[in-house]
């Protein structure tokens, strides 16, 4: 392959066999690889040149991802590992697997990356890298705290100020504005204007959570029929494209994270490790004989192994970093030995 090939899919792979060749990729991730998937993979790459040419892009990712687009290393290393501790033939890890493709194969003909939502992540004007926190005083004086693995885009006009959440989530402090432009919050399911307050919003796969601490914030589902709903302080709720769901008090400790702690009361095992996973360069893995464990505390986000050791200490599990292909890594939080009577 030429150098130009390592900056750039060739653009006569069809995108049919880059998702293939992302999904061998993936397989080979598992713990426990039999010689009849090897020889199914390697007869796979020997059927078409398009097949070989696809997993040999792949390969020369390898030394961008390790060497000079280090930068890119966390999310395409997440999103890999991600994919490997999905279910087989679940929706889950056919959505992983086309990440994973616009990641590694974007820029040919085949995959143009910037037609996808999530390249944005990438080129959006504010954003966090996992496990970092950033705060940005925008040009009228408001404050957005970016959390973990965040990406905003502002766009400030004559006539409002408007914030696209792009991806993770946000605390907003507003400023007074001397024209009254209103203040919104974008993201894919609708808006969340601002009156006169401090408030945050998360992102997730399919719905928008609002949590309000001062003044109120007005949501908007994105659909057109869809009825505004006001939410005052102390209250949050989660918002799709057509409606708001129940409200429920909003609690002040689901802004613990811009104090550098994440805080647990009466969590399952379970939810605190996908909370924690997310300030984690390496994914973590629930056992589910232990997830229903419950636990209590604060725990700093700066140092996800100590967090990690205490919980092994405290409820007796074991902690196994695994590696796989590429050297990536899976930390699994799992039934430990005994202690002595």
């Amino acid at each position: 392959m030429t150098a130009n090939s390592h900056d750039s899919p060739p653009a006569s792979i069809p995108a049919e066999v880059a998702q293939r060749a992302v999904e061998w990729l993936v397989e080979l991730q598992s713990d426990h690889v039999s010689p009849a998937v090897q020889a199914n993979w390697q007869a796979w790459r020997l059927a078409h040149p398009d097949h070989e040419l696809a997993w040999r892009h792949i390969e020369a990712m390898e030394g961008q991802i390790f060497g000079k687009l280090r930068h890119l290393a966390s999310p395409v290393k997440s999103a890999m590992a991600q994919a490997s501790l999905t279910p087989p033939r679940s929706l889950a890890r056919r959505r992983a697997i086309t990440t994973l493709a616009v990641m590694l194969f974007a820029g040919g003909a085949a995959w143009s990356v910037r037609q996808d939502g999530r390249w944005s992540t990438f080129v959006a004007d504010y954003g966090t890298a996992t496990g970092e926190r950033r705060t940005v005083v925008l040009d009228d004086g408001s404050t957005l705290e970016l959390n973990t693995a965040s990406a905003v885009n502002v766009a400030f006009s004559e006539t409002e100020r408007r914030v696209r959440l792009v991806a993770g989530e946000v605390l907003i402090t507003t400023a007074s504005d001397k024209a009254a432009r209103p203040f919104l919050i974008e993201t894919a399911q609708g808006e969340a204007e601002a009156l006169g307050t401090q408030y945050i919003v998360r992102l997730h796969e399919a719905t928008s959570d609002v949590a309000v601490f001062e003044g109120a914030v007005r949501l908007t589902p994105r659909e057109a029929s869809a009825r505004p709903h006001l939410l005052q302080a102390g209250r949050r709720a989660r918002f799709n494209t057509h409606a708001v769901t129940a409200e429920q008090m909003a609690d002040r400790d689901s802004a613990a994270w811009t104090d550098g702690i994440i805080v647990a009361k009466g969590m399952r095992l379970a939810d605190f490790l996908t909370e924690l996973a997310r300030y984690s360069q390496r994914p973590l893995w629930c056992d589910p004989a232990v997830a229903d464990l419950r636990i209590s505390g604060s725990y700093p986000l700066a140092d996800i192994d100590k967090v990690l050791d205490t919980l092994s200490a405290m409820l007796s599990l074991q902690v196994e970093t695994v590696t796989r292909f590429w050297g990536l890594q899976t930390v699994r939080v799992q039934l430990g030995p005994r202690r002595p009577a």
